[in-house]
This record gives structure tokens, sequence and C-alpha cells, in this order.
């Protein structure tokens, strides 16, 4: 997209009217908490939904594929960027992504609120996985183009739509976790479908008059050639993996240990054939090859955070579940609560990190520090969930407060990391490739995700010393030589903070 038209887009939007940020982040704030509230508020409970007996109101899953499931699960949800990112770049826009993302959401949320079989339960996760992967990196883009690359509020633009996405994370465990604990689960599930409605209704209503032109350019749109090429491979793609599926399974080869394995491959090729493209590619230019360089150990830095961040829904919610005394201080602790905990530090301290950065300006760490900074503090978090077992033994019942200790560690480098990475993937992205640099950035969730699929069989609480211990070590050796390569990573950049 010519620089001239991001500078139309960049006019078209009020540049007050929210908390001294254009008025458009008001439309993206509301917009992604309800959808965060739907999203988390179902991960609150589906860990527990898939494991908990028939007799108990969930499926009867064993516990350890279970746990394996919501990693697989989580890693499609981001992986399925790449879908909603070529969509928004070559075919519809950001703004249409959104859209038409929520009312997947929505759809697998009233799917999953209907009590069935494992396979109603399948095709509900697909909805979802679908519609979040068009919505979820191109809301995020739609940040980044209400504000002018030179524009010091960018950063702190990005924290506060960060505080909206955790304030939806924050109230969800607590509504639709209860609910669904203490109540149905599939009511909990139908709450959630009522929260990406509303969702969808805010950013219908308001965007015209808050975002102007932001979200309707498509960067990079194709040629009428070009279109009946891919329909025609996405039609034999499809025809091809249905045929090979079919026989797969019908023949035993294709087991859930097999899915796993692929997705962990997948988790790894499919973002570095992103790069290879974008870097090849006759639409980057010299400038942006530089920036791609750059943002490589900056993806690393971010899978490694991602994969102990990510266990909050998977090894801590078991942990919470089975390990930690929930009767505490006079009340009975629901495990589904501690998922409150992430976002509820970060609507706390995403303000003071916002203001942070804003009042040191030119002083602040560069990107690859806080890259840095953040993944020291994840390992952090996993050394301090392993000391109860030092202390008191693997088979005793842990006091909750070191949950939350571990928790609040993590936020505090989530902060440094997570914002700062959505903000410098808007700032590194090559120009016609804005949206898929996104769908780039989410897959190193993916990624994360996809490796804690393989990992997680190995916790149990005989293990989880050895478990948590050399994770959190990889993750300090990791951030110590990122922070060393920070000078050369800063040169790639050109000139990119």
């Amino acid at each position: 997209m010519p620089d001239i038209d991001k500078q139309k887009i960049v006019s078209s939007v009020p540049q007050k009217g929210f908390f001294g940020h254009p008025r458009g982040l008001f439309t993206l704030f509301f917009t992604e908490f309800w959808e965060r509230f739907s999203y988390y508020g179902m991960r609150a409970i589906l860990v527990f939904y898939m494991y908990y007996e028939l007799t108990e109101g969930g499926l009867g899953i064993d516990k350890n594929v279970s746990l394996a499931i919501m990693s697989i699960y989580g890693s499609l949800v981001y992986m399925s960027g790449i879908i909603g990112g070529w969509l928004a770049d070559r075919v519809m826009g950001n703004s249409k992504a959104v859209f038409y993302g929520g009312i997947f959401i929505m759809l697998g949320h009233i799917i999953l609120a209907i009590p069935g079989d494992l396979t109603l339960f399948f095709i509900s996760l697909s909805f979802i996985v679908l519609g979040t992967g068009m919505l979820k990196p191109n809301v995020s883009n739609i940040v980044g183009d209400i504000y002018s690359e030179a524009d010091n509020r960018r950063d702190a633009g990005f924290s506060i739509f960060y505080m909206g996405i955790n304030l939806g994370g924050f109230v969800a465990p607590l509504v639709i976790g209860t609910i669904g604990m203490n109540y149905n689960f599939h009511l909990g599930f139908g709450l959630a479908a009522v929260g990406m409605f509303f969702g969808i209704l805010v950013f219908m209503f308001t965007r015209k008059k808050n975002l102007g032109l932001a979200g309707t350019f498509v960067p990079n749109p194709l040629s009428a050639q070009e279109k009946k090429v891919v329909y025609t491979l996405f039609s034999l793609g499809a025809v091809v993996i249905a045929v090979v599926l079919a026989i797969t399974i019908s023949i035993g080869l294709f087991t859930f240990n097999t899915f796993t394995a692929l997705i962990g491959i997948l988790g790894i090729v499919i973002p570095t054939c992103y790069f290879f493209v974008m870097y090849r590619s006759k639409k980057t230019t010299a400038t942006e090859r530089s920036r791609l360089i750059a943002y490589i150990p900056l993806f690393i830095t971010s899978v490694m955070f991602w994969a102990i961040q990510e266990q909050g829904s998977t090894i801590l919610a078991n942990y919470a579940d089975q390990r930690t005394q929930l009767d505490f201080a006079g009340i009975h602790i629901s495990p589904a609560w501690f998922q409150s905990l992430n976002p509820l530090f970060i609507i706390v301290f995403a303000p003071v990190f916002a203001l942070m950065w804003v009042k040191l300006g030119n002083r602040q760490p560069s990107i690859p520090t806080k890259f840095s900074l953040g993944l020291l503090l994840a390992g952090l978090s996993f050394l301090v969930i392993l000391l109860p077992a030092i202390l008191g033994g693997s088979q005793s019942l842990v006091n909750p407060l070191w949950l939350v200790l571990s928790y609040f560690i993590v936020v505090l480098g989530e902060l440094c990391l997570s914002p700062v990475g959505l903000s410098a993937t808007t700032k590194l992205a090559p120009a016609a490739f804005s949206a898929q640099t996104m769908s780039l950035w989410f897959l190193s969730n993916a990624a994360a995700q996809a490796i804690n699929a393989q990992i997680v069989k190995f916790y149990t609480p005989e293990t989880e010393m050895i478990y948590f211990g050399v994770i959190g070590a990889v993750a300090f050796l990791i951030s110590l030589v990122l922070f060393a390569l920070a000078p050369k990573i800063e040169h790639y950049m050109k000139g990119v903070r």
C-alpha cells in the first residue's frame, strides 16, 4: 500500500477522543474486549469440560489427552491467522475480515453450547478457530492503521488496546468460569456466544464514524488471473486433503498422535516459509528485507515466551485443579478463577507501562531489550512455581499464593513483550504484507502451543520440578543471548524503535 494511502487513512480517523488517542481506538478496544470475553471465558472451562467425567457434565476424555487437545486448539487458533491475514491483504481488507470472523466465532460458541458428542465438539472448535484467525490479527492491524509511523503514541495505544483485551479476559473466567463450573458447562459456552454478539454490534455501529478508512483498503489485491489460479488451487487442495484424510483414517495411519506431530511440524515450517516468501518477494524493498531479518530473533523469543505463558490454560490450570489448596482465607476458590489473574495484573499495570514508555520517550529500552527482559521474567515465573515442590514435596497441596506469584511475574514479562511486539510488527512489516505479518506475529503463539502439545505429556506431579526447572532455565539462556545481540538487531531495524 503506497505511503500516500497510509497518510490518507490516518487523516480520515479522528485523532482525539479516547484517552488522548484516536477515536477509532474506542471501537477496536471494545470489539476486542467482547471477543476476548468470549474466547477466554470458553477457554477457562474448556480443559475441565474435556477431562471431567460424563457424570460431572464433561466429556470424560483422558487428562493428558485433554491437555494436548487444549494446546493443539490454541495452536490452530493462532495458526489460522494465516488465512485471516491473507484474506485481508488480498481479498477483503481488515475491516470485513474482523466482521466475518466475529460471526464464525459466535456460531462456534452457539454450537458448543448445545449438548452433544465429540463430533459436535470438534465442529464447534473448528468454527472458533477459523473465526479467531480472521478477527484476531486484523483487529490488531487496524490499530496500527490509525496511527502514523512517527506517532509516539503508537506503543502506548497498543498498551491501552492490550488492556481492553485483558479486561475481557479478566471478567470472563469469573462470570463464565463460575457458571460453567458450578452450574452447567453449556450455559457457560452460551454466555461466550452472547459476548461475541455484543462485540459484533460494537464494531458494526461505530466503525464508520470512528475508523474512517482504516481497515477498508486491500493492500495487495488479487488480479483477475490470480483469482482463477488461487481458487483452483484451493479447490484442488481441499479435495486432496479430504481424500488423504479419508484413506489414512480408514487404515489407521491418522491418529491423535500423528495429528499432534503434524501440528508441531507445521508450527515451525509455516512461519519459516512465511519469512522466506516475504523476504524473496519483489514487492519487499531492501529496507524491508533488513527489517525482516531483525524480526527473526524477536519471533524466536516470542515463541519461547508464549510456550511458558500459554501453559496457564493447560499445565497451570491442571495445577490449580489438582495441586492447589482451593479452600483459602474462608472461601472456596474455583480453579477457573486463576485464569483471571493474568488479565487482572495486566489491567492494573498496562497503564503504568504505557505511561512509562511515553515518559521515557527516546530514552526507553529498545525493542530487542524489552523482549529480552520479557522472556527473562517468563523464565523466572516457572522457576518460582517449582519452589513449593522443593519446600513441601510433590504430594502436598500448594498455597494458592505461589500460583498468584507465578502469574504476576509472567505478566510483567508479557507487558514488556506482547504490546511491544504488536507495535513492532506494524512498524517492521513490509507494506505489501502488512496484515500477513501480523498473522506471522500470532504464529509465534501457534508455534509455542504446537510445541506445548508435544511436551505437556511429560508433566506429572512427580516430574514437575524437572519440568518447570528445564523450561525456566532455557528461557533464561535465550533472553541473555537476545540481550547480547540487541545492538546488532537494532542495526537491521533501520531506524525503527
